[in-house]
């Protein structure tokens, strides 16, 4: 990364806003504050460290959660006061388990990465109430069973000629086939993959 932190304008605290994107989705996924010594450290090991106003002491991104952040790009605005950091997300970016702080914004886009993140997330940290928690605790056989159910539904809908219905219950299919990627370990990329090969084989 070129980046001459020399050319940077600290605030008078010693620190420089970033606003962190991720590098696939294009998703706005958080701000955070960088201070030459946590800029410094993120450029050496090539992933996000960043100063925490509130503790006053440097935190690398995913250290207790593992949701890293693996910098792709470092770049200042005009003025040289601010960051744009291009990260590949690990996991979610949000501290409360969304995919990113600007959940539900339009600068928060891509529903899938950010749907299969929060799953994931889910699987990983149970939250009392959460439906996805309550699925993985109840194991395979129950997400087999509502894949199953899903995939019914999605044929009747089909049969009655009803769109509004049928996008329903697509979108339910699609949900509870990424629960079951998350509990087999599938990764979307990896059905990107298969998906591309066969586009360049048979499609």
């Amino acid at each position: 990364m070129n980046l001459n932190i020399n050319e940077l304008k600290f605030n008078a605290d010693g620190l420089i806003p970033a606003v962190v994107q991720d590098d696939s989705s294009k998703d706005v996924l958080m701000v955070a504050y960088m201070s030459k010594e946590s800029l410094e450290m993120t450029l050496k090991s090539g992933y996000a460290t960043y100063y925490s106003r509130s503790r006053q002491k440097l935190w690398k991104k995913g250290g207790t959660s593992g949701n890293t952040q693996r910098v792709k790009s470092i770049s200042p605005d005009c003025d040289f006061d601010a960051l744009l950091v291009i990260v590949d997300q690990n996991g979610v970016a949000c501290h409360t388990g969304n995919w990113s702080c600007f959940e539900g914004s339009k600068v928060s886009g891509s529903i899938i990465r950010r749907l299969t993140a929060t799953i994931a997330n889910r699987k990983d940290n149970p939250v009392e109430g959460s439906y996805t928690s309550y699925l993985f605790k109840s194991g395979v056989d129950k997400i087999l069973k509502k894949v199953g159910e899903e995939s019914a539904e999605v044929i009747i809908a089909a049969k009655n000629d009803d769109k509004k219905e049928l996008i329903y219950e697509i979108s339910d299919l699609a949900y509870h086939t990424l629960v079951l990627m998350a509990e087999a370990g599938v990764g979307v990329e990896e059905i990107n993959e298969a998906l591309s090969a066969r586009m360049d084989g048979k499609y």
